[in-house]
């Protein structure tokens, strides 16, 4: 009879099919499957690192760039509502208009 291994190739115990053994199964899953996740949003994060470097080395300023990125993700009413808000804002201060 063959012996049972895991998903990462190591043996079970022969008593992993209580209901115990099925949980820490289900755990280390778990876990590995977190950890790859992981290593792919670091690898994701380093290129986008590396985008706004080369938009930099172009002359575009990071800053905005972000700003930008994050205000796309909003939806277009709450977009709108805080524009609306910080004009207000703005004009109180003598500011004017500074979403138009």
């Amino acid at each position: 009879m063959a012996e049972a291994t895991g998903g990462d190739g190591r043996k079970l115990d022969g008593d992993d099919n209580s209901a115990e053994g099925v949980a820490k199964t289900q755990l280390r899953t778990f876990i590995e499957r977190i950890e790859r996740m992981e290593e792919e949003k670091a690898a994701i994060a380093a290129d986008i690192r590396e985008i706004y470097a080369e938009a930099k080395g172009n002359g575009f300023d990071t800053k905005a760039l972000r700003t930008i990125v994050r205000v796309r993700k909003q939806d277009a009413n709450a977009r709108m509502e805080q524009a609306a808000v910080v004009n207000t804002y703005s004009n109180a201060l003598g500011m004017g208009d500074i979403f138009g």
